[in-house]
């Protein structure tokens, strides 16, 4: 029997040969070098502390001092001014709370100015897909590399260095980047500037819905007489067992909502799914009911609470504790 090619436009093929998968590793260079870190924050400071582990030099910079001075146990140099921490660096990776944060840091407090003409940023903040086509095109105007790498995995993710890194930006960028990756996780390049962004939207897309479907399931069963744990159990291994199922069900079972992911950055993130959705003439249904879901769990009062609290949104909204 003939197999079928795959169908892809030429300009998809010229782009699959540029995509790379880099395994997890320790690090792929024995070269030390030297980066500066922007945002030291819930997943800044693990990922910072895991570059300095591997032997690279640290320059750390957050807006509240003493989260950097967390990292000069391990060997990080701490700094008041973002671009004091870029002035000598190899590369910069961002790790900010959103693109307004990414944009004040980059291009109104000076650091754009501070960077040296061949030095690589790399955005691993999350971010609207337009803003970071922008920015690598206001960087390279100054001679500056650009790369945007969100990441997922969350915090455990962080700790054990072991983050899928979704890049977008040049192929030739991407392979610089890798004994910074390889620290830090699995990285792949998914396309031009812009790209990683795009592939981030679809994670927390997917995250967000997979919540909301676990969540209302789960209360379903448990409102019908059913135990949610046992329920959990009998699922898994089937076609409905996910991660999200295995991590989040467990804790809408045990009621453990403490932050790890706030319902703020998961409404953040399907907002920002919404916008690049609209700008490039997309129907997203689906995403609009769990963004204006996540929205009502925020207005609610679960604003500070896991992502996985909108188990009690919906809980709420079906009279129950």
């Amino acid at each position: 029997m003939l197999r079928r090619p795959p169908f892809f436009f030429p300009a998809q093929r010229r782009q699959r040969r540029a995509t790379y998968t880099f395994p997890m590793s320790e690090s792929s260079s024995s070269t030390a070098l030297s980066i500066a870190v922007l945002g030291i924050g819930m997943m800044g400071f693990p990922m910072a502390r895991r570059l300095c582990e591997a032997g690279h030099q640290v320059t750390a910079w957050n807006r509240s001092r003493a989260k950097a001075e967390r990292l000069q146990p391990f060997g990080a140099r701490v700094t008041d001014q973002p671009s004091q921490a870029v002035a000598q660096a190899d590369l910069v990776i961002c790790l900010l709370e959103d693109g307004a944060a990414v944009e004040s840091v980059l291009f109104e407090q000076g650091t754009s100015q501070g960077l040296r003409p061949g030095t690589l940023v790399i955005d691993m903040s999350s971010i609207q897909p337009r803003q970071a086509r922008d920015h690598a095109a206001r960087l390279a105007a100054l001679g500056v590399s650009h790369l945007d790498a969100p990441v997922s995995g969350g915090t455990v993710g962080a700790e054990a260095g072991s983050l899928a890194i979704m890049a977008g930006g040049k192929a030739a960028d991407f392979e610089r980047a890798a004994p910074v990756f390889s620290v830090l996780g699995r990285a792949t390049h998914v396309g031009p500037h812009g790209s990683g962004q795009l592939a981030k939207l679809a994670n927390q897309m997917i995250v967000g819905i997979t919540i909301g479907a676990v969540a209302e399931a789960l209360l379903l069963c448990e409102k019908g007489g059913a135990d949610m744990g046992k329920v959990k159990q009998a699922i898994t291994g089937g076609f409905a067992d996910s991660r999200i199922l295995q991590v989040h069900g467990q804790r809408m079972v045990e009621r453990d909502f403490a932050k790890r992911a706030a319902i703020t950055v998961q409404l953040k993130d399907m907002r920002n799914a919404m916008t690049t959705a609209r700008e490039i003439g997309f129907e997203a249904p689906i995403t609009g009911l769990f963004e204006s879901l996540f929205a009502q769990a925020a207005d609610h009062g679960l604003a500070d609470l896991d992502h996985s609290a909108l188990f009690m949104e919906l809980a709420s909204r079906n009279g129950m504790r």
